[in-house]
């Protein structure tokens, strides 16, 4: 005797049976079938494939795509011929955080880029989106790079602490600058040059860790892309902006000494402002 026929659904069955499991196996790119998991407010991790990262995903395609890609790889449609270049989420490699260099941002850091925009740059301020879109592409974001499963997420911040009283007073501050300008001579002219307009030896010469140029920036603007505010400018001295030549400086100067160079930056920018028409009557 023969063996008995194969069932006519056997196949189909079997097919199925193959895909569920590889399926289970596999992270899909995009992080929509996949594992990767972010946690939430509350501390639990939010799974790729929620409705928050559903919608997130829906915002990110529609608003953001088209520069950064589909697959958040920086290699959208729009990307070519952009200096610089749209961030690679993939990487999980962030410059505006208040985190200390190397970690990852904290949610506010993305709201506050995502809010604000970068100044010099193709990215613009979304101002006007709903807060929960905002919400739900920040959880998408972090779906798209394995460092927010690694460990390097953290929930501490670099001690901004708070702005100087003598900050804003013209007279009160004027010892602070010539300080800052004693720091900045060591520190930051080598790479933004002694006028502070980014052109210097190696200025010229600098990448970022994605082999693109990474001038150093004109500080003399007060276009700076982390932002405009003595804080932004302390943040950025403090945390140091991942992936580019730009390094922290917690370790090797005091907050004092921040303090004093935020001061002497100020006056750089000043001394940079064109007079107003009427003033020049």
């Amino acid at each position: 005797m023969g063996n008995p026929p194969t069932p006519r659904w056997f196949p189909v069955v079997a097919a199925f049976l193959v895909c569920v499991t590889i399926g289970s196996m596999l992270v899909v790119r995009d992080g929509v079938t996949g594992r990767s998991r972010t946690p939430d407010a509350s501390g639990q991790p939010r799974v790729a494939g929620s409705a928050l990262h559903l919608r997130g995903r829906y915002v990110f395609q529609r608003h953001c795509a088209v520069c950064h890609g589909r697959w958040g790889d920086g290699r959208g449609e729009m990307s070519v011929g952009m200096r610089p270049r749209p961030r690679d989420f993939t990487t999980g490699v962030f410059k505006f955080r208040s985190t200390p260099s190397g970690f990852l941002p904290t949610d506010e850091d993305l709201r506050r880029t995502l809010r604000r925009g970068i100044a010099n740059s193709s990215m613009p301020a979304f101002g006007s989106l709903p807060e929960n879109e905002v919400e739900a592409v920040i959880a998408y974001i972090k779906t798209l790079s394995p460092r927010w499963m690694d460990g390097t997420a953290s929930d501490a911040t670099q001690d901004l602490g708070m702005e100087p009283s003598w900050l804003g007073d013209p007279v009160g501050s004027a010892g602070h600058r010539a300080a800052g300008e004693v720091t900045f001579v060591t520190y930051c002219a080598p790479c933004h040059g002694v006028a502070g307009d980014g052109v210097s030896a190696v200025s010229f010469s600098l990448e970022d860790i994605w082999g693109q140029p990474s001038p150093p920036t004109d500080l003399r603007t007060t276009s700076l892309k982390s932002g405009p505010e003595p804080i932004d400018v302390f943040r950025t001295l403090s945390t140091g902006l991942d992936g580019s030549p730009m390094p922290s400086f917690a370790e090797s100067l005091s907050a004092v000494q921040r303090w004093d160079l935020v001061a002497y930056l100020l006056g750089l920018r000043r001394s940079n402002e064109t007079p107003c028409a009427s003033e020049t009557r």
